[in-house]
């Protein structure tokens, strides 16, 4: 069984706050994605102009349920997406080959 990772590439709205876009964020993982079946890790990079989530779930169904689920998001994914710039958002799915 290999896990899954959820790759998510974007960029926040002009004059969004990045402190208040983490607070949401970590807010979000804390009380709804950890709980997800699955769950592993968030990660969350940045180059200081495009973010990158990396959502890592043991495997790929787990992942595909959390992403049927994210089609009907509660009030803290709505405060997490509202700092992103919608046409921005780029994303896949990879599986995990080999770990180092």
């Amino acid at each position: 069984m290999t896990n899954a990772v959820y790759y998510v590439s974007y960029k926040l709205k002009k004059g969004a706050c990045v402190e208040d876009f983490l607070l949401s964020a970590e807010k979000l993982n804390n009380e709804h994605i950890s709980k997800q079946k699955g769950y592993i890790s968030w990660q969350q990079l940045t180059d200081g102009k495009t973010w990158l989530d990396l959502i890592t779930f043991k495997t790929i169904e787990d992942l595909n349920n959390f992403k049927e689920a994210s089609k009907r998001p509660d009030e803290l994914a709505k405060k997490f997406y509202s700092f992103i710039n919608p046409f921005s958002c780029k994303e896949n799915i990879f599986t995990v080959k080999k770990s180092y």
